[in-house]
């Protein structure tokens, strides 16, 4: 590793903490609110009549929680690093090899599941908005209106820990750069951040939670690369393993 500056390496894990357990916990800090106020304008705009529709809630979505999907790869590789610093590199490059597998796989099935359910409620979604009246008063009663300034604001908190993640790496050690799977993960999950933010403007709010949804969907697509990525990666680290303890059992045998 070379110079590494431990302190800055472990403030780094901290930070990309901090990003996966905001993310895991956007669900309590959005939604949940009563939107009826903020529907009556645009329910107007569909030629539906708010007392029609009865209570509204804010549904919280699912596009910041399943960032962390993504995130938690960060997480974890950034703590095999702070790994390096407590185990010699020989039992590190046992354990590694093993973890990541276990991880990799854990990882693939979870956003898989998740996958699956998002799709499906996206396509609840869709179908109900465009099924009027009724459909249309389902959609509008259960996803109609987003907290869009809860979710930018957690989004912006997340994004500014990314870039003090990737700063704090940087400040640990500069040939991090060199490795161009750690920059592909840092570009991924920023720029799936900035996207997402990007998908809450870009329609009105009674269509927020349909993007939230596709975002959703797209990011557990990209985890599930990402899983992928890491379960054929771990596998060389696990032969080597094993080369290494046949080849040192054999020297202790003769």
């Amino acid at each position: 590793m070379g110079e590494l500056r431990k302190p800055f390496l472990l403030l780094a894990l901290l930070a990309v903490a901090l990003v996966v357990g905001v993310e895991l916990g956007a669900a309590a800090l959005t939604g949940g609110g009563d939107a009826s106020g903020a529907l009556r304008g645009s329910a107007g705009q569909l030629g539906v009549e708010l007392g029609d529709i009865g209570a509204v809630s804010e549904p919280s979505g699912r596009g910041i929680g399943y960032l962390a999907l993504i995130d938690v790869v960060a997480l974890w590789t950034t703590g095999l690093f702070c790994l390096s610093l407590v185990l010699p590199d020989r039992v590190q490059g046992r354990v590694q090899g093993v973890a990541t597998l276990v991880f990799s796989i854990v990882l693939l099935l979870v956003a898989l599941v998740l996958l699956i359910i998002a799709f499906v409620e996206l396509t609840v979604m869709v179908s109900l908005f465009l099924a009027p009246p009724f459909g249309t008063l389902a959609y509008l009663a259960v996803w109609g209106f987003f907290p869009v300034d809860a979710a930018a604001a957690l989004l912006g908190l997340a994004l500014l820990l990314k870039l003090v993640w990737a700063g704090l790496l940087l400040a640990a050690q500069p040939r991090f750069l060199r490795n161009k799977g750690l920059v592909l993960l840092a570009l991924t999950t920023l720029l799936c951040t900035v996207v997402l933010q990007f998908l809450h403007a870009l329609v009105p709010v009674i269509l927020v939670s349909i993007l939230d949804d596709l975002g959703a969907v797209v990011f557990a697509v990209v985890a599930l690369i990402w899983a992928l990525v890491l379960l054929i990666g771990s596998i060389p680290a696990i032969v080597k393993a094993v080369r290494t303890t046949a080849t040192t059992s054999g020297r202790t045998v003769r």
